[in-house]
């Protein structure tokens, strides 16, 4: 089976927000979103880079229905404000995970913690937690999570003390490291959503090897290698938007369909073990929020 834009829903009557849609793979979904139907909620940290995006999709969607919030998922202060500001809005059926940044260099955030860390896991963990209740709310809510093949790289799972360095710190185990957080997150998540009986799903996609700015930490010529082998943009959004749309149940995982799943149309698949660690789960939930301050119901 395949799964391609095609396949979308119609979306009316459903509110959205996906962080990182100034560049990439998070304009294509925010698009592709607003073009169904959905009204779209774009966030993102730039208000400038966010006036370019919000012009281009008026320009392909001239009826679509767009709002806006400024979040830096490095900053606890920062994700409480937007989150205030989505749920002022109104319900919301599905959240998008999108913004993250990929093996920068050692840097601390104004909470104390690692940045990449701090982006691609703490940040999400606390706006789902924040706007769960819109969630529910909706009565048919979802959150998708943007993880990577990079969690199969992880030498272990991100489980002490975030404001903690635990060694010497290397930029691409650390990033592989969050993103296995990412999918530590989706599956406790979901399991707690069950065992709550609450209307919404947890979720986790990955785009492959994607063509996007957000490969530019390694250097001009590796950086233009990376780009003329990746996938484009909107190939590369697929996978999220089959995650945030199709009749797939709580807990799936979707990736592209090629071997390796580097490239291609997206199809469910699968993990490393340590992924599925249910103990490493719910360490890292508990580790979470206490960094947060952010309790889940």
């Amino acid at each position: 089976m395949t799964w391609t834009t095609a396949d979308l829903p119609d979306l009316t009557g459903r509110r959205a927000l996906v962080t990182g849609v100034t560049s990439g793979i998070g304009e294509k979904i925010a698009l592709e979103l607003a073009r169904h139907g959905a009204e779209v909620v774009l966030a993102a940290r730039s208000s400038d880079k966010m006036d370019v995006t919000e012009a281009d999709l008026r320009r392909e969607v001239p009826q679509a229905r767009l709002q806006r919030v400024i979040v830096d998922l490095a900053d606890l202060a920062s994700v409480r404000k937007a989150a205030a500001e989505a749920s002022a809005g109104g319900p919301l059926h599905l959240l998008v995970n999108n913004a993250g940044v990929m093996a920068t260099p050692y840097s601390r955030t104004a909470d104390g913690f690692e940045l990449q860390l701090a982006t691609n896991h703490l940040g999400p963990f606390a706006l789902t937690g924040l706007l769960l209740p819109r969630l529910v709310e909706s009565g048919d809510g979802r959150v998708v999570s943007t993880a990577s093949q990079a969690h199969r790289f992880a030498v272990r799972s991100p489980l002490g003390d975030p404001r903690v360095q635990h060694g010497r710190y290397w930029r691409w185990p650390t990033y592989a490291g969050s993103k296995l957080a990412n999918l530590l997150f989706t599956f406790e998540l979901e399991r707690r959503l069950r065992a709550k009986g609450l209307p919404v799903k947890a979720l986790a996609a990955h785009p492959g090897y994607a063509s996007t700015a957000l490969m530019g930490h390694n250097g001009w010529i590796l950086d233009a290698v990376f780009r003329a082998a990746g996938q484009p943009a909107q190939l590369a959004a697929l996978p999220t938007l089959m995650a945030a749309t199709a009749d797939l149940p709580g807990g799936t995982y979707v990736g592209p369909g090629s071997l390796l799943q580097l490239r291609g149309l997206p199809r469910v698949v699968g993990t490393t073990g340590r992924a599925r660690d249910a103990e490493a789960q719910q360490r890292l939930w508990q580790t979470s929020e206490e960094a947060t301050g952010v309790r889940y119901p």
